[in-house]
């Protein structure tokens, strides 16, 4: 039986919090190939998701601890749908190709994934063009952007 515990996910933060990406992931799925991809993720808020899609599969997120801003965007970096998951929301499902971004709201945040397999690392192609690699400073402006962004509002920088 495969379980999620509290003192793994103490640790799953902890890993997160010492990480120099601010996020960590356990997987419950065996292997990187297997048809269901399903993970607890710790992200803590300055951990930086760029805008990208998963043109193969949907992608389901539960909150386990904390609340995350998920945001999904139209193709020119507009903001279509917003929502607080853990906070208005349960559970949300990304669709197959939704560009989208997730924030982190609160220190200690853990999230749930579920979707397709096999694991498939994001390409340049999978990621917003109107959006860049984000680190440092530039990571922080983008989040806090993520944090105050609307329906209708557009992504810095974006055409």
């Amino acid at each position: 039986m495969k379980q999620l515990t509290d003192s793994m996910l103490d640790a799953l933060s902890q890993a997160a919090r010492l990480s120099p990406r601010r996020r960590a992931n356990h997987n419950l799925h065996e292997d990187l190939s297997d048809p269901v991809q399903r993970l607890a993720i710790a992200m803590e808020p300055d951990t930086y998701v760029r805008p990208h899609r998963h043109p193969h599969t949907w992608e389901m997120l539960f909150p386990l601890r904390g609340r995350f801003v998920v945001l999904h965007f139209d193709e020119t970096g507009t903001v279509i749908e917003c929502t607080v998951l853990g906070e208005d929301c349960k559970v949300l499902e990304n669709p197959a190709g939704t560009w989208h971004a997730v924030l982190s709201l609160d220190a200690g945040g853990i999230i749930f994934e579920v979707k397709h397999g096999p694991y498939l690392p994001l390409t340049e192609a999978d990621c917003a063009p109107w959006t860049q690699a984000g680190e440092g400073a530039e990571a922080a402006k983008q989040n806090a952007w993520f944090a105050r962004a609307r329906i209708g509002d557009r992504m810095p920088g974006a055409l």
